[in-house]
């Protein structure tokens, strides 16, 4: 159903364009802010602006295959290329902050359904609840007080120290940007100190993620780990006298992952599309950063353009949530 769910969404995206006027939709192809009456002309012509409507939409869809997404006004630059450029830096954040998310929300959700109405889930609950309900601007603005601010720990903003990043742009340094994420090509670039630096400047904005994320996963484990232990076959497993450690982590547990799979994709689909605020609190430059800036200058198609890759990842995320849930309860697979 994948290409079918891709499908609907180009549709809805082109709706949504065929909204804007002929001369419009024309200039979201043009560079540069020279709009001259035969540039527009010319790009109505070239990409068959002024054709039946189901002839401009395969002409929209061969351009998205080709990578052909627009000119990104606020970036100055093809919307394709600001998108390679800048989701290196976001998957840097979501290298790190994913697993911390679904490890913690569910050993915490677990451990809080085993002590129900005891002081580590009355902890976890009131932890849960205050960290969901704080914006994620406000708990990035406190950590960057508290640790940038008064102690001095942390960087305030930026992917890297300027020097570093002064270092990777000077041709006689022979730096290579092999993936683009600085983890990475610092170490096959043997630049170590340069991999550190940037797991430096990733612990705040990694951090701010992870509570929130973190929040959410663990009510939804807990509740989902309390409705599985009650149910007639954990009753029938302690009846035969298995211990409690079998019945919680081999049953319980078990089954209690499978709707959280399905939460912690659709929680990683949202980091892999744009961490928007906490990259915009802590000047990361990532593609979450961009959104804002784009939606701040109506930057219509790099908007659209996000929104077509958010429609990807998604999907694409659910699929492998729906194969992780097969994997844990054979059930699914018919197994």
């Amino acid at each position: 159903m994948l290409v079918f769910v891709l499908f609907g969404v180009s549709l809805v995206v082109f709706a949504i364009i065929m909204l804007f006027p002929l001369e419009q939709r024309a200039l979201f192809y043009i560079h540069g802010e020279t709009h001259a009456f035969n540039l527009i002309q010319s790009a109505i012509a070239k990409y068959g602006l002024s054709d039946p409507v189901y002839i401009q939409y395969i002409h929209w869809l061969f351009q998205v295959f080709q990578g052909n997404l627009g000119w990104s006004v606020s970036a100055n630059e093809p919307v394709a290329q600001v998108i390679a450029t800048k989701w290196p830096f976001t998957f840097e954040l979501v290298l790190f902050a994913a697993p911390l998310i679904i490890f913690i929300g569910i050993y915490l959700g677990v451990q809080a359904a085993i002590h129900k109405n005891g002081p580590i889930d009355q902890a976890s609950r009131l932890l849960s609840i205050v960290a969901w309900s704080l914006p994620s601007f406000f708990v990035g603005m406190l950590l960057l007080a508290a640790f940038s601010g008064i102690l001095h720990w942390f960087p305030y903003s930026g992917s890297l120290t300027h020097a570093w990043f002064v270092f990777t742009m000077m041709p006689k340094n022979h730096y290579v940007h092999y993936t683009g994420v600085d983890l990475f090509d610092g170490v096959l670039n043997g630049q170590p100190y340069l991999t550190l630096d940037a797991l430096w400047h990733c612990v705040l904005p990694v951090v701010t993620v992870v509570i929130i994320g973190v929040a959410l996963l663990t009510r939804a484990m807990r509740s989902s780990m309390l409705e599985t232990m009650s149910k007639p076959y954990i009753m029938m497993a302690r009846a035969k006298g298995l211990s409690e450690q079998v019945v919680i982590y081999k049953h319980a547990r078990r089954n209690a992952l499978i709707p959280v799979a399905n939460l912690s994709g659709m929680l990683v689909a949202g980091l892999l599309t744009g961490l928007i605020i906490a990259e915009t609190v802590f000047g990361f430059g990532g593609l979450g950063e961009q959104v804002a800036r784009a939606t701040e200058n109506l930057d219509i198609p790099f908007i659209i353009g996000f929104t077509i890759l958010s429609a990807f990842i998604l999907v694409l995320t659910n699929l492998i949530a729906d194969i992780v849930a097969a994997c844990v309860d054979p059930r699914i697979r018919g197994g």
